[in-house]
């Protein structure tokens, strides 16, 4: 993943939906007692916990020093480590890998995929969800307006596959899609500086100069497009999917 400095006090009191939303992955995981589970992106950890409250034996993995300190605040009996998801590996392979809502920050996305096949036992299941082909297209296109095609296209820290790319991608490495669907998550974030929040938060290596000057332009292209009823929905586009280890 790209270093980004997370604010992970801040990541949980204001976006939670995070990991509301991707709470039902879960049931597509189906964890067993039992199982050694690993989770890519952790987070904070409210996922891996989940994991491991039906039985499995679970390791949470994040790029973050302030993620992955937030987690053992927050889980203390469970495990987590600092871990850059394409340069990780474990002698004791896995039964399932999980992982919300962190695969689109990963470059290049062929190493993760090598990282996760080699993390798995032969038949073991990967599930994940992460932003897909069209995701914050507006916002992406606000930024070329604001940015300029070339400024935006070398800032984007983002890999928003589609369905075939990305299916295509883990059977290279050995893993067979199972499933996979690309689906509309409009998300509200409330309030007049819900996009400046969201901004702040997921944008950072794209606002010059720290957003001055950015967030105005942002919000008064994006305004007629994404803000309505006290609220600024982001345009989210999710790819969900399952696979097995060959």
């Amino acid at each position: 993943m790209p270093r980004v400095d997370w604010d992970a006090a801040r990541y949980e009191s204001t976006h939670q939906y995070v990991w509301n939303y991707g709470a039902s992955l879960i049931d597509l995981l189906r964890p067993e007692r039992g199982e050694y589970i690993l989770d890519v992106g952790c987070g904070p950890g409210q996922l891996t916990s989940e994991i491991a409250a039906a039985g499995a034996r679970t390791l949470g993995i994040d790029s973050s020093p302030q993620m992955i300190a937030q987690a053992r605040i927050n889980y203390p009996k469970l495990r987590f480590q600092l871990a850059d998801a394409v340069g990780f590996s474990s002698d004791e392979p896995f039964d399932a890998v999980f992982s919300n809502a962190a695969l689109h920050w990963i470059k290049p996305p062929e190493r993760a995929a090598l990282a996760i096949a080699a993390a798995l036992k032969p038949g073991g299941r990967f599930v994940a969800e992460f932003g897909g082909h069209g995701n914050i297209v507006s916002i992406l296109d606000a930024f070329r307006q604001t940015l300029g095609e070339a400024e935006t296209a070398k800032r984007n820290p983002w890999f928003f596959p589609s369905v075939p790319e990305y299916a295509m991608l883990l059977e290279e490495h050995g893993l067979e899609v199972l499933s996979a669907a690309l689906f509309d998550r409009p998300t509200p974030i409330p309030g007049e500086d819900g996009l400046r929040e969201w901004l702040q938060m997921f944008a950072g290596a794209l606002l010059a100069d720290g957003g001055k000057g950015v967030f105005s332009q942002m919000e008064e292209l994006l305004r007629p497009k994404l803000f309505r009823d006290g609220a600024w929905f982001i345009d989210y586009r999710r790819l969900r999917l399952a696979a097995r280890k060959l």
